[in-house]
């Protein structure tokens, strides 16, 4: 059946068109149109945390563009596993451009001195060392890349492969949004990717050092994240802004 596009807000006229032309790609050839035809959605970059399911998806676009821009964005407060990891991951996948980007010595100053922001404000603390942070540095970009899935929650159950970021103006690309934690296993088995040194303690979804913990039986796999708050994501991911449909 065809797809209809329900806007939510000021979509680009000729979202249904792109939409169209990637709907039926394989991931890596959906990857591959990203970072190959600057064309259809212009200069692309992908944002990684280099946790737990990172390998995966950067292993991937190295796979198909090893040259693409990726950005870390380095808050202050990773797990020293989590740095050790991304220079593994950086070196083993041939990644050429990698940036880390991160918060401004005078705005650090200014708005969280003690450093103790994320213990008091979370949200305030993700606003200022994440969301602005990558604004500034999303802007040479038409769109972003993430690792996305919806198996992750409920909150991303309902996420698209292609989505219009109406805050940022851009197109935001989830390659993975429909690969179950099963495809991610086997893919990353397959190709003997290395794993999170974490992942074996239980954490699942791995963010910054005070504000993640291991995941139990039963729990979803963000359910480490700010736990004890209502927090679910950090302010880079909102709500959609269209829905897709089947529709005759």
């Amino acid at each position: 059946m065809p797809l209809s596009v329900i806007p939510q807000g000021n979509l680009p006229a000729e979202f249904s068109q792109r939409y169209q032309a990637v709907s039926g790609l394989s991931t890596t050839d959906f990857i591959e149109t990203l970072f190959g035809d600057e064309a259809l959605f212009g200069p692309v970059a992908t944002v990684s945390s280099f946790g737990a399911e990172s390998a995966v998806l950067l292993h991937l676009i190295a796979s198909v563009a090893p040259d693409a821009p990726v950005l870390f964005i380095d808050t202050g407060f990773h797990f020293s596993e989590t740095l050790r990891y991304r220079d593994q991951l950086v070196n083993q996948f041939g990644l050429s451009s990698v940036k880390t980007i991160q918060l401004d010595p005078l705005s650090e100053k200014r708005s969280d001195s003690s450093g103790k922001l994320h213990a008091i404000d979370p949200d305030a603390c993700c606003a200022l060392r994440k969301v602005s942070v990558l604004q500034r540095a999303l802007k040479p970009y038409s769109g972003w890349v993430a690792g996305q899935k919806r198996f992750h929650n409920l909150e991303r159950s309902r996420i698209d492969r292609l989505e219009w970021d109406a805050e940022q103006a851009k197109w935001k690309f989830n390659p993975l949004a429909d690969w179950s934690a099963s495809d991610l296993m086997r893919y990353q088995t397959q190709h003997q990717l290395p794993v999170h040194p974490l992942a074996a303690a239980g954490f699942t979804s791995i963010g910054c050092a005070p504000c993640t913990t291991a995941v139990g039986v039963g729990e979803d796999v963000r359910a480490g994240r700010w736990r004890g708050t209502q927090k679910r994501e950090c302010g880079l991911h909102r709500p959609a802004d269209l829905i897709v449909v089947s529709g005759s």
